[in-house]
């Protein structure tokens, strides 16, 4: 199975390939649904084009905004640009934008959107005989409803599924919630995530007795959703059928790509040596999971429907993201700091063979060359002793005390 990691923007995209993704999915500056996050210029594009497939990797383009007509002409001329520049697809969820794209770039492959809800076979197979190549499914969909759904479709058209990270509330992202609250719609890209938001209730005869959303022996009832962990299920998903495992996570750092793509791809090297080995390793690759930000997780609906999400929106992890190696000399690195920490701390450098523990003998000023006893700024630059190999593009890290 292909591992399928968000790349938010330059950063994110160097985590993924470092760490051991197959493909990225990533946006310009418009026409995807993560405006927020850094997304690509063309120039950048072109880069990460060059990096992704000097790896032997792949990028496909998320263009799954729901566009109106004026915006039409210049989403097809972009998406003919960004298959002149090498990517190797396209992610839409719009009818109108998938017929204009296969008449206007007839050589780009096409990915149907979980915001295209398919659902069904009879939708599958709709999108397959239009010519596309992958459809990444709803997210309300069972491992059985999946894989029956496989064996009526041709062999040549992949499915995609969500394999890790945050779950949307309403029905795979259709959501009106953030546009009704405050103008800025999912389906355009600029979600809010008002679902995440802390709710109570006011009863119109009592106007000043607000009444917190709260669970009882019945259930709970808030909107948020839990987020998505089947770590410990993917020989399951392969036995249905899913061709790519996608990682949700384009608003994400890039530390947290780089942590959960490492998890991830460790466990499918594991699986493809033997179904015993990855079971060996699921304990200490689940705790691996609980070391990046996280809410409370579940499998989605892939045995069921989820339970209620009592507390889903609290997030949680066992260590703090405290910087990243840019250069490594004379067995010293310079770190940009994320986090403050302190002369003899203990940090962990994450790398994609794993994570090494050590303790700071010292930190120097990039700038000064002065010996401080502990850096608190965000952004500034600091050399320190390693006493084992690091390489830029690690990643440091220490335990929330």
């Amino acid at each position: 199975m292909e591992l399928l990691s968000p790349a938010g923007g330059p950063a994110q995209l160097r985590a993924a390939l470092r760490f051991g993704a197959d493909a990225v999915y990533g946006g310009l500056k418009q026409f995807g649904l993560r405006a927020a996050a850094d997304n690509f210029d063309w120039e950048e594009l072109d880069e990460a084009l060059r990096l992704v497939h000097a790896s032997g990797k792949r990028f496909y383009l998320t263009m799954n905004i729901l566009p109106y007509d004026e915006e039409m002409e210049a989403l097809a001329a972009d998406a003919g640009r960004a298959r002149e520049l090498g990517v190797d697809g396209a992610i839409v969820s719009d009818p109108g934008v998938f017929s204009l794209l296969r008449s206007r770039v007839p050589d780009l492959p096409l990915h149907i959107s979980t915001q295209a809800n398919v659902m069904n076979s009879a939708a599958a197979r709709l999108y397959a005989g239009m010519g596309a190549e992958r459809i990444v499914l709803s997210r309300e969909l069972s491992l059985k409803q999946i894989a029956r759904i496989r064996s009526r479709l041709p062999e040549n058209v992949q499915l995609e599924a969500f394999v890790h990270g945050a779950m949307c509330m309403s029905h795979s992202g259709r959501c009106m919630l953030s546009d009704y609250l405050t103008g800025r719609s999912a389906n355009r890209g600029a979600c809010t995530q008002p679902c995440r938001w802390e709710y109570t209730i006011l009863e119109a005869k009592r106007p000043d007795e607000p009444m917190p959303v709260l669970e009882d022996e019945r259930g709970t009832y808030i909107f948020s959703a839990y987020d998505l962990n089947m770590l410990s299920y993917l020989p399951e998903m392969r036995d249905a059928g899913i061709a790519s495992l996608k990682i949700e996570g384009r608003m994400k750092t890039e530390y947290y790509v780089a942590a959960v793509t490492r998890v991830y791809r460790a466990a499918l090297d594991l699986l493809a040596q033997s179904e015993s080995a990855y079971r060996g390793a699921l304990p200490e690759l689940q705790e691996e999971l609980l070391k990046v930000g996280h809410r409370e997780s579940n499998t989605g609906f892939y045995f069921g429907a989820p339970r209620p999400a009592s507390g889903a929106d609290k997030t949680t992890w066992t260590m703090t993201y405290a910087g990243h190696v840019l250069e490594v000399r004379d067995g010293r690195m310079l770190a940009e700091v994320k986090n403050r920490f302190s002369a003899g701390e203990q940090l962990e450098l994450l790398t994609p063979a794993g994570a090494r523990v050590f303790t700071v003998e010292s930190i120097f000023r990039e700038d000064t060359g002065e010996s401080v006893p502990c850096v608190t700024v965000a952004g500034h630059r600091v050399w320190i002793p390693v006493p084992f190999q690091a390489e830029p593009g690690d990643y440091l890290r220490k335990s929330v005390s």
